[in-house]
């Protein structure tokens, strides 16, 4: 991973030594997770265009459609008119809305990168991201996630159980910004794409199977340091 493995829970949890042992934690619970699924850099790309207000599941279909039509590369994609794109792409949801953020994401690649998703790595994290986000219907979680997983630039994703975690943990109020979350964790946390590719998986992880809206907290590796366990073990359950 390339990062320090700091043991225990430290007092200040919300300093860089906290956030470190929290991950540490989950990673000691659930194993490496790694993320982001994907075969080549540009699958990575699609995928954070794609997942955009659907399951991970329909974005899966919608990438099997196009890989069994040996579609998942850049030189199919960009000649490829839009009405087959959108009808491929029907599985992840509001297809033709998705086809045209491809369609704008490809002509992006195209003009900035020469086609390539690997040339984004010479970027600096500030100047990809303000490029993406320019590119039409790429909005910043899918910036960074584009940034982190497919460039392999530090740059750490926040997403809505990145803010569940850590507002029950009582870390965050749960109503801040999406840059005042993601400066929290770049502040305390040294800039390694490995941590922040697998601390947002774990955070994922653990959302998805114990810290869900009506929470597992006995199940929980942060359960002793959350003050929601209390609640929950007096009988004050509820979505903190």
């Amino acid at each position: 991973m390339g990062c320090a493995i700091v043991g225990g829970m430290r007092p200040s949890a919300s300093g860089r030594g906290g956030l470190l042992a929290i991950y540490n934690r989950l990673r000691d619970a659930q194993g490496p997770a790694g993320w982001w699924p994907g075969e080549s850099a540009l699958e990575v790309c699609l995928g954070a265009i794609l997942t955009q207000n659907t399951a991970w599941t329909n974005v899966e279909k919608a990438l099997g459609a196009l890989r069994a039509r040996g579609l998942l590369t850049y030189e199919a994609l960009r000649t490829l008119p839009r009405r087959r794109l959108a009808a491929l792409l029907r599985p992840s949801g509001t297809y033709k809305v998705k086809a045209a953020r491809v369609a704008a994401f490809l002509a992006f690649l195209g003009r900035e990168y020469g086609g390539r998703v690997e040339a984004m790595s010479r970027e600096t994290p500030a100047v990809l991201r303000r490029k993406l986000l320019d590119v039409n219907g790429i909005g910043p979680e899918t910036a960074d996630s584009i940034a982190l997983y497919a460039a392999g630039l530090p740059v750490f994703v926040v997403d809505a159980y990145t803010r569940r975690v850590f507002s029950r943990l009582g870390l965050l109020r749960g109503d801040e910004g999406y840059d005042e979350v993601q400066l929290f964790f770049m502040e305390r946390l040294p800039p390694d794409p490995a941590l922040f590719n697998d601390y947002h998986a774990q955070l994922v992880r653990l959302a998805k199977d114990v810290c869900r809206a009506v929470p597992r907290c006995a199940a929980c590796a942060l359960a002793d340091r959350c003050p929601r366990t209390g609640l929950t073990a007096a009988g004050n359950g509820g979505t903190r």
